[in-house]
């Protein structure tokens, strides 16, 4: 150990005041964003003995190849290390290509008065290097669109728009369990695999074995066909030999060994030709029954879908244990390629009991100025770089909207504010939507009471017979971010809904159930977790804002 290295347990917990940098409880090295988000920048760490691991942003020998100097992230936060190696600690050819990983260690030293950065690591000892082919490494160093990344999802996670993001969407689900476990809701996980459509809408992914149990059935049959007519005959044959032969000991009086030996061999024979009677009803294919696919044959015995919403679920726990919410991922067979659809998203869906439509829209407002404020305090520097690289008023509309109250309108106040751009009856477009929001208020806007034809059958029918009391938050540059009603908790208005929009009652005679026993006043929304995203960060394509996009010929990894 050279003169001026501290042992291991000693490194970055060098005394007990205030301004020694804490190592990560679950590893040797101290997070970058512990060194550089001190008020002081981290000039104060002066003089600390550290180990951090990161990846190259950039790298560069200086000095005719004595030294050089590397920019490393770690993914902590979104400002880079400046890191010093001098060419007798470890050879800088490996180190300073774009993507290498590096774990060092060295101390913590003030850089040259006049220089951006106001502290740096001069590193005395490599303990690891993840080397890189720059001639191969999928990230080159020049400005990528997020449309190049989507190609190269493994990857993506190691540049600065997409870390940022990762950063923002963690902040956005810790603010959701936090705003709602605050105020006494229960976390209740609803199933992925569902056999209701929530929607009503059909485009639902459906989960089945049936396809796979066929191709293996096909594979069997040409490996082992099934018998022909003349086996099934030949085994009927000898069932009725052996059948002859132990009538005839029995007449005979034969032994109970023989009668006993021979009645064995006729139950093999019998249940020789069962098996071939039941292999020769094996047939190539989908099961079918009445000319339909036989469901009863699939894993569930019924059609069985990925869930669009964990909505009707939650409603169970909600009617028993008041107030509860889900947060999951949900799934649309929608053949969308437009900017603000996915196959897989994240659904964030709040259910209260004894709740009216009122007491929804509140909840919904006031969960959604949370979410703005918990970036505000928590996000900011990633807020600044979305608002150098990819929307100016991103962090003035997250303080707008966090600091004023939400408009509130009827659909039919919001038809007549619109001038005939759309009839009533009709739903509500993505431009109808920002207009409001962007262009005759200029802040979010709450739209309720809309015609009961274009939404839902479980939200509550209003007096009118012609509107439900259903509620969406718009917001600017998303629109719609928040939809959500009153529940319908009658049972026979409920039944006759279902009836009337030409659903099926048997896969809701539960849900129906609900209403029978014990049914109460019960309200929620469901939030698009990415679409939130989108709202805060000024990104325009929701396939960027999400790990692992999926959407129509592209389910990567």
């Amino acid at each position: 150990m050279a003169d001026n290295e501290l042992p291991v347990d000693q490194v970055a917990t060098m005394d007990l005041n205030d301004d020694a940098v804490q190592r990560h409880q679950f590893s040797d090295r101290v997070l970058i964003k512990s060194i550089l988000t001190r008020p002081d920048g981290g000039a104060g760490l002066a003089g600390q003995q550290v180990r951090v691991g990161g990846w190259v942003k950039t790298g560069r020998e200086q000095g005719k190849g004595s030294f050089a100097f590397l920019e490393v992230n770690d993914g902590s936060c979104p400002a880079n290390l400046q890191v010093i190696v001098d060419k007798d600690v470890a050879d800088l050819g490996q180190l300073v290509p774009t993507g290498t990983c590096v774990y060092v260690e060295g101390m913590l030293k003030n850089p040259p008065e006049g220089t951006k950065q106001k502290i740096e690591l001069r590193v005395q000892k490599v303990v690891d290097v993840g080397m890189v082919d720059p001639a191969k490494y999928p990230i080159p160093k020049t400005k990528l669109t997020l449309e190049f990344l989507r190609d190269r999802i493994p990857f993506r996670p190691r540049t600065n728009t997409i870390a940022a993001v990762a950063r923002i969407r963690n902040a956005l689900a810790y603010a959701t369990h936090t705003f709602l476990q605050k105020q006494g809701f229960l976390y209740i996980h609803t199933p992925i695999i569902t056999t209701s459509d929530c929607e009503g809408a059909g485009e639902m992914f459906q989960v089945t074995t049936l396809i796979s149990d066929a191709d293996k059935l096909e594979k069997e049959l040409i490996k082992n066909p099934p018998p022909s007519e003349a086996d099934i005959e030949a085994a009927k044959l000898v069932v009725k030999e052996k059948g002859e032969a132990v009538a005839k000991l029995k007449s005979d009086k034969a032994g109970k060994e023989a009668i006993s030996a021979s009645v064995t061999e006729l139950t093999k024979a019998k249940e020789n030709l069962a098996r071939l009677e039941e292999r020769s009803k094996l047939k190539p294919g989908i099961p079918q029954k009445d000319g339909k696919i036989d469901y009863t044959q699939d894993f569930f015995a019924r059609q069985a879908f990925l869930t669009v919403s964990g909505q009707l679920q939650v409603e169970t726990y909600a009617c028993a244990v008041s107030n509860v919410y889900t947060f999951g991922p949900t799934f649309r067979a929608e053949h969308s390629h437009t900017s603000r659809h996915l196959a897989e998203f994240w659904m964030v869906e709040p259910e209260m009991a004894f709740s009216d439509l009122k007491d929804d829209m509140n909840c919904a407002e006031a969960y959604v100025k949370f979410m703005c404020d918990w970036l505000l305090d928590h996000c900011f520097d990633d807020m600044e770089f979305m608002a150098k690289n990819y929307d100016k008023s991103c962090i003035n509309r997250l303080r707008m909207v966090a600091s004023t109250p939400f408009e509130r309108i009827t659909y039919t106040e919001a038809v007549e504010l619109l001038e005939n751009k759309v009839e009533w009856g009709i739903d509500l477009a993505s431009e109808h939507e920002r207009y409001l929001t962007e262009v005759k208020f200029q802040k979010p806007v709450i739209v309720y009471n809309y015609p009961k034809g274009i939404k839902a059958f479980y939200m509550r029918l209003n007096d009118d017979l012609k509107t439900v009391a259903a509620m969406d938050v718009l917001v600017p540059k998303v629109g719609e971010l928040i939809g959500g009603s009153q529940r319908e908790e009658r049972y026979d208005v409920i039944k006759s809904r279902i009836e009337d929009m030409g659903l099926p009652l048997e896969p809701y005679e539960w849900y129906l159930d609900l209403r029978r026993f014990g049914t109460v006043k019960h309200s929620g929304f469901g939030l698009g977790f990415e679409r939130m995203i989108l709202f805060a960060t000024g990104i325009d394509n929701i396939r960027d804002v999400i790990p692992f996009p999926r959407y129509p010929g592209r389910a990567d990894l």
